[in-house]
Order: C-alpha cells, then sequence, then structure tokens
C-alpha cells in the first residue's frame, strides 16, 4: 500500500499515537484501507511522519488489540476483516435526546420538600470527620447484607419507643429508599399475589407493582382511610396502607378501620399489611397515634419507614421490619443480597441516634413544621368561602379543596404559569375517575414561615380568589 497519509498535529493537544490510532482505525471503517492490507512496517512509517517508532508501536499495539489489525510474525501488521471485529465505534449523536429538566418554580409547594435551613450541619460533620479516620478501615468492606448491626439497632429501639413497634434488630431490613425496598417485598410473595393499593395513593408505588407485573386493585379512601369493606370485596392477600397519614389525603385510618384491617389479615394465612409510615414524626394535635404493627398480635403487619422526612431525601436510607414467619422467605430468597447503603452512612446515622441527636432533631423540626403548619392553616381561613383544608392532623402536607369555575388542570396551569407550583390530587389516583371539585396537595416544609402569607396571597391572586370579608355587627 502507499504510504499512510496523515495530519499529525504534534503541537496538539491530543498525543501522537491516539492520533494515528484514530487515522488508521477510522481508514479501516471506512474502507479506505481495504481488507488483507498490509501496513506499513514501524520503521518506514516512523521515518516517513517524521516520528519515533515507540509512537507507531503504541498505535498498532491498540489497534491489535481492539480486533482492527492482525500480526503475523516476521511479516508485519494486515488489516482484519471488518465483519469480525468485535466492536467498531460508530457516531451515536443523532439519538441522543435532551433530558427532561425538573420544573423549578419561585414559589413551590411540593409535599416532598424539608426545611434545610433547620439540618444540624455541624453535629453530623462532627459524626461524619470521626468515622472517616483509620480506625473505621473496616468498613471499607462489605458489611452485613441487611444493614449494619449498630442502625438495625438504635432503629429498633427508636421504633419501640416512639411508635410501639416491637421488634428486633434482625427483622430490620436497610436499603436505599423505598423504590428499592418495596421490590424486595414483592418478591417474598408468589407471582399471582393480588395487592391493593389506596385510591389515591403514591403513583411511584403504583407504578413500581406494575413494572413487577403484579395485580393490583385500587382501594377508595375516605375520611377515615382505606374503606376495609371495599377492600374485603377483592381477591387481595396483601394490602400497603399509610395508615398514620394517607397520602396524599391526610386522613388517619379510624380505630374502627385498624381493627378491621387487622382482623382482614388474621383471616388467612397468606394475608398481610405493608404499612408505611413515611411521616408519622409530625403530628400537631392530639397524642401521636401507635402504628397499625404496635395493634398487631398476629405478625401480619410488614412495617415500612423512612429518614427522607425526619432527615434528609439525599440520605437514601429506608427501613423495612419483616414478621418473623416471613423472615425465613426472605433469607432463602435473598442469601446473595448486599446492603445498598454505605457502610459509613448507615454509622453516622446510627451514632447521631444512639447520642440522642435524632430525637432532638425531631422534636425540633416538630416545632418548626407546627409554626408552619399553624401559619399556613390561619391564613388560608381568610379565603374560606371558596377554600377548605382536609388532612391537616399531621404531616409536612394539608389538602386543600377549591370551589371554582375554573377546572383543576386550568388552575394548575394558571398557578404554573405565575411560577407556583401547585400539585393537583389527580396525579395522584390509580384509575380514570376524576373528582369534580379542584383539590390540591399544599407542602409547606420547604417554605420559610416568613414567606408563606406572601406565598399563598400570591397563589389566591392568580386564582382570583378574595379574601373573606370580616364580620360586622350591628350595634344596638
Amino acid at each position: 500500500m502507499d504510504m499512510l497519509l496523515f495530519q499529525l498535529e504534534k503541537d496538539g493537544g491530543k498525543p501522537l499515537y491516539d492520533q494515528l490510532y484514530s487515522g488508521i482505525k477510522e481508514a479501516i471503517t471506512t474502507k479506505k484501507i481495504t481488507v488483507g492490507e498490509k501496513l506499513p512496517s514501524k520503521r518506514k512509517l516512523a521515518d516517513f511522519l517524521n516520528i519515533s517508532q515507540t509512537t507507531i508501536e503504541i498505535a498498532y499495539a491498540q489497534l491489535l488489540a481492539e480486533g482492527y489489525i492482525m500480526s503475523k510474525s516476521r511479516v508485519g501488521y494486515f488489516v482484519e476483516e471488518i465483519d469480525e471485529l468485535p466492536y467498531i465505534q460508530q457516531d451515536t449523536s443523532t439519538y441522543l435526546t435532551e433530558q427532561p429538566r425538573k420544573k423549578s418554580y419561585s414559589i413551590d409547594f411540593n409535599p416532598g420538600s424539608i426545611d434545610i435551613d433547620a439540618f444540624p450541619f455541624q453535629t453530623w460533620r462532627k459524626y461524619a470527620k470521626e468515622l472517616f479516620d483509620d480506625a473505621s478501615k473496616e468498613l471499607l468492606l462489605t458489611g452485613e447484607p441487611q444493614g449494619e448491626l449498630a442502625l438495625r439497632t438504635e432503629i429498633a429501639n427508636y421504633l419501640y419507643q416512639s411508635r410501639g413497634v416491637i421488634c428486633s434488630p434482625e427483622q430490620i431490613v436497610i436499603g436505599s429508599g423505598t423504590e428499592q425496598l418495596l421490590p424486595m417485598i414483592l418478591r417474598l410473595f408468589s407471582e399471582d399475589t393480588c395487592f391493593a393499593l389506596e385510591n389515591p395513593g403514591y403513583p411511584t408505588v403504583h407504578r413500581m407493582f406494575l413494572q413487577h407485573k403484579r395485580k393490583v386493585c385500587p382501594i377508595s379512601v375516605d375520611d377515615e382511610g382505606i374503606l376495609i369493606q371495599e377492600l374485603e370485596k377483592t381477591t387481595a392477600n396483601v394490602v400497603y396502607i399509610t395508615p398514620s397519614h394517607q397520602f396524599p389525603t391526610g386522613a388517619v385510618l379510624s380505630a374502627t378501620r385498624r381493627a378491621q384491617a387487622l382482623n382482614w389479615a388474621a383471616q388467612s394465612p397468606s394475608r398481610y399489611i405493608i404499612e408505611d409510615d413515611y411521616d408519622s414524626e409530625f403530628r400537631y394535635t392530639g397524642k401521636p397515634i401507635p402504628a397499625l404493627q404496635a395493634l398487631d398480635r398476629n405478625d401480619k403487619v410488614i412495617y415500612m419507614s423512612t429518614f427522607t422526612k425526619s432527615l434528609m431525601p439525599s440520605l437514601r436510607v429506608a427501613y423495612f421490619v419483616l414478621p418473623p414467619k416471613l423472615l425465613a422467605t426472605y433469607n432463602d430468597v435473598f442469601n446473595y443480597y448486599s446492603s445498598t447503603v454505605p457502610r459509613f452512612d448507615q454509622h453516622i446515622v446510627a451514632n447521631f441516634m444512639r447520642d440522642g441527636h435524632f430525637s432532638k432533631h425531631l422534636n425540633r423540626m416538630r416545632k418548626v413544621y407546627r409554626k408552619k403548619h399553624e401559619k399556613l392553616t390561619t391564613i388560608l381561613e381568610n379565603y374560606s368561602t371558596q377554600i377548605k383544608i382536609t388532612g391537616e392532623q399531621a404531616g409536612m402536607h394539608i389538602l386543600l379543596n377549591v370551589q371554582h369555575e375554573l377546572s383543576e388542570k386550568q388552575l394548575q396551569h394558571s398557578a404554573n404559569a405565575a411560577g407556583i407550583g401547585i400539585y393537583p390530587l389527580s396525579d395522584y389516583r390509580l384509575d380514570e375517575d376524576t373528582a369534580s371539585q379542584a383539590q390540591f396537595l399544599l407542602g409547606f416544609g420547604g417554605i420559610p414561615v416568613h414567606e408563606i402569607e406572601t406565598s399563598v396571597e400570591k397563589l389566591m391572586n392568580c386564582w382570583a380568589i378574595q379574601r373573606k370579608q370580616p364580620s360586622t355587627s350591628r350595634l344596638k
């Protein structure tokens, strides 16, 4: 063949051997150099291009390793058959699509937001600094499959003291969020198991069930929680519920419904309840409501919770508590499992809990969120002619019922156009039924308390909802 003619930029930032390798590879893949053709010797090509033989040798070695050329002892290098190459790099830029960006609003009533200004960074930094030391070098190795015993022990103690949950550390499994743990729970049941879900409910949970090809039965919710009578009419063997603060309506499962749910589960060995206790720490009226698991006497409740609301969403630490009957199944199904939460993170949380800082943080945050809750509900009372509040007993969001001539979607569009993030209840329904009245989740966790009044006023203004007129009494 003629001598390879490549324009090498000796003053460029790309190494000469890389330029030569790329040039020869392109010539081979575009058929400019035919199959079986012999490449110039390293000495001749080095002389021709006025570069070192070492540069030629490195480029040829890379082409040889990737299968573009072959070497014949004492003969030289020859171009390989292109169809037999293991991989040919192609331009895929035409297939790239722009990833959707998360919408940003100047005012965001997102129910998943937390107050990030109140996080105890100094204390958290102290525990992190103590752990990242030679004394903790064993944490670089793989830990226990169900999670670190230290954290599981602290969780068991905390659950007993705060939620009445009775369990041992051996029953607890730690994972990186509900999205990772819930599919694990699904695998504890046969593929033909029917699961009942609250409607409305978590869209993400619903999608996870469908992605794992599980049969789902939506069950209606009223102001006392899930309708157990409706559940009893289905073929479901497992029900997923949020009894302490139903998401998204905010309803608290009544004592009667709790008893009915536990009785339903006790009627068959294959029946279980998955209790998602996602934000039970934040209750603003009355005494704390015990977890459903605390009332269970038949080991029928799988308890789930997370540190998303109590600490931070980015921590990605959640857990579930298995009844003893399911623990053996878990150990059999997941004997290969390794914990997905970094050991350092687990020990930071464990030490934070062990020394009482978690309880102190929760007490502080209850005061912060209670103040925001009271501020929000007080301001909304000024618009009670068209606004009604429900689900305000606990959690970090309320449900806003809006009497308006515009539809729910039209109201959402109007708010979004004004830079306000608002979240309609219809987005959380598992079926096609739509309510006649517009309803929205109004999260207050991420809004500073001093901005709540102006935020509500801007929302009401874009909906053209006026404050109610103060009542006047006649003087007699």
